[in-house]
């Protein structure tokens, strides 16, 4: 079949085409994801595969996969898009001089991810040398922690610890030797485990249970009204609040306690919520209610990392851009 619809598309039947790729758009736009920690990048990047091997169906010689071929392009346009960045630095967002943080880190360009998109993946199954699960391969922390690592040593891991690629056809796709795949692969998971935590994901509730509904309820009622003690009375006793691309972080109830409340200080009233999902974990459109009408206007996003019946980590996203891809409403009105 897909010898017959690869024949059709290569003398230029698009309905074909869309035949070949489409079982495939979604686990690509991840993978994009993944290595680029954008949404908005990895919706770009996944147009711009699918035009690349529109473009080179004629050059396809079959001794891969069709799925292995688009993971070929699409990594390779990822490695080309982080260096282009690289070239162009960005500003990191002005905010009012918060008060002083635990530590400052280097500033870190991520978009949550939304869970209607994983979703759809739920059916898809990794290569037999995959180290890591869907679940743990979406978390923001894991995530976090890819976008520390060096593009190339990202690439490699992504499609060998998470995909499942063997060594030889990485090296392929990334035109390189097998022992250069295996050092970097090295070198990242070295990094990688230093990064995450052991166990967290494991004591965390699982997605849309009880437990989970009922903390997340709570931290939900204790933000709109406006009730930081009781925010931080969830916390865990080493929770960390953070704000990326921001280099500011905050670690332990009395400092985050102490930046919530300037804060809401700035703001003058409490943030209205709208629920979502976001990188397999509980998370929040934020909405800022007007004085005068009570209106709600899109703030940012919070995502939840939870561990046991707290809140280990409270990650913040300051641009209300991806509201769209969550299907947030661009306004939520009072009550």
């Amino acid at each position: 079949m897909t010898e017959r619809t690869l024949s059709r598309a290569r003398t230029g039947d698009e309905e074909a085409f869309r035949e070949l790729v489409d079982p495939y758009r979604a686990e690509l736009q991840l993978h994009c994801y993944r290595i680029l920690g954008s949404i908005q990048d990895a919706e770009d990047l996944l147009q711009e595969t699918l035009l690349a091997a529109w473009r080179g169906l004629n050059r396809f010689e079959g001794r891969s996969s069709v799925r292995a071929w688009l993971y070929r392009i699409a990594t390779n346009r990822c490695l080309n898009a982080l260096r282009d960045k690289r070239r162009r630095p960005r500003e990191v967002p002005t905010m009012a001089e918060p008060p002083e943080p635990t530590r400052r880190s280097e500033p870190l360009w991520l978009e949550p991810y939304p869970d209607a998109l994983i979703d759809a993946l739920a059916d898809t199954s990794p290569g037999p040398e995959a180290r890591y699960e869907l679940k743990e391969a979406v978390s923001l922390a894991f995530v976090t922690s890819l976008q520390r690592l060096p593009p190339r040593q990202r690439a490699v891991l992504v499609l060998r610890d998470v995909l499942g690629f063997r060594a030889a056809e990485v090296a392929d796709m990334l035109e390189t030797s097998e022992a250069a795949v295996k050092g970097a692969l090295q070198r990242a998971r070295g990094t990688l485990e230093s990064r995450l935590g052991v166990g967290d994901r494991e004591s965390a509730p699982m997605p849309r249970s009880t437990r989970e509904r009922e903390l997340v309820g709570r931290f939900a009622n204790a933000v709109e009204s406006g009730d930081t003690d009781e925010v931080v009375a969830l916390l865990t006793d080493d929770a960390w609040l953070t704000m990326p691309p921001q280099p500011f972080e905050y670690q332990g109830h009395a400092t985050i306690a102490r930046f919530l409340h300037d804060r809401a200080a700035l703001r003058g009233r409490s943030l209205r919520l709208a629920p979502t999902r976001a990188n397999g974990q509980p998370a929040f459109g934020c909405y800022l209610p007007d004085a005068q009408t009570g209106i709600g206007r899109p703030y940012g996003l919070m995502v939840l990392t939870l561990q046991g019946d707290r809140i280990s980590t409270i990650t913040w996203f300051g641009d209300s851009g991806v509201f769209p891809h969550f299907g947030l409403p661009r306004i939520l009105r009072g009550d």
